[in-house]
């Protein structure tokens, strides 16, 4: 059975891990906020590890001119630091005001990324919170925001491709410095004048696949029948207007980055 619909609460199921007084919680617990300066940014993590399941975290973006700043949000395992470790990402990269922000979403097995699919927003993620969602099945991984699929990678190990399973994971996010490279490819810098940038976060939720292994405890996530092992039409329909509309890069179809070939799970 699926676990309790019941929220998180930042004290319990959080540990700010860097940046000092720059990552906050509030409201009994019931908001967190990130902030970054010329100085530092700052991050947390989950106390919890999760092995399969969904994980939901409402975010607002970093307000105005955001250039150079990265919001990241991501499940990462850490026992395999290095060569062989696992993510799946969510990076919000900054704007310089009045221009989109760019979702970037990544998937590493084994330490292999270079899976890069990005997306414009529908909304102005800067105005209100927005529910940005990850399901983590052993048969695919789902990207969502506000329950709409817009990416989906499939466990494709029958074709020789790694797929994250046998690790949990904990919940990372960081507001750091990239202006390097993250607002057109590094040409904009961060406006330190505007500084600190500030991020939101609240009403994480996390509710585990129905499998022994999950080392979840409960949690909630919006409604519909997420366990099932595939997409409904609906799902689709709304997968297939997010990736005609919205999406400004797919790895898949880079034909320049692969010129031997793509990717075999592109196949």
């Amino acid at each position: 059975m699926v676990g309790a619909a019941i929220g998180g609460n930042f004290y319990h199921d959080f540990d700010l891990t860097w940046g000092g007084q720059r990552a906050k919680i509030f409201g009994g617990g019931q908001l967190l906020s990130l902030s970054l300066d010329k100085t530092s940014g700052s991050g947390f993590q989950s106390k919890k590890e999760y092995l399969f399941g969904r994980i939901d975290m409402q975010l607002k973006l970093v307000a105005g001119n955001s250039a150079g700043t990265v919001t990241a949000y991501y499940v990462r395992n850490l026992s395999s630091q290095g060569a062989t470790h696992d993510e799946i990402d969510f990076e919000f990269l900054g704007n310089v005001s009045g221009d989109p922000y760019i979702l970037h979403t990544n998937v590493f097995t084994q330490g292999k990324g270079n899976r890069e699919q990005q997306f414009y927003l529908w909304f102005d993620p800067t105005k209100n919170f927005h529910t940005y969602s990850i399901i983590w099945k052993p048969q695919h991984i789902t990207f969502l925001v506000d329950n709409t699929p817009i990416r989906v990678f499939n466990n494709a190990e029958n074709r020789g491709v790694p797929f994250p399973k046998n690790q949990a994971m904990r919940l990372y996010s960081s507001l750091w410095n990239a202006d390097d490279w993250a607002t057109r490819g590094g040409l904009v810098k961060a406006d330190w004048s505007k500084a600190p940038f500030t991020a939101y976060y609240r009403n994480f939720q996390v509710t585990p696949v129905s499998s022994s292994r999950s080392r979840s405890s409960g949690g909630a996530f919006a409604s519909g029948d997420w366990q099932s092992n595939a997409l409904d039409a609906n799902s689709r329909r709304r997968l297939r207007w997010v990736q005609r509309n919205f999406m400004i890069y797919n790895y898949c179809t880079d034909l320049k980055r692969f010129p031997q070939g793509l990717p075999t799970e592109c196949k």
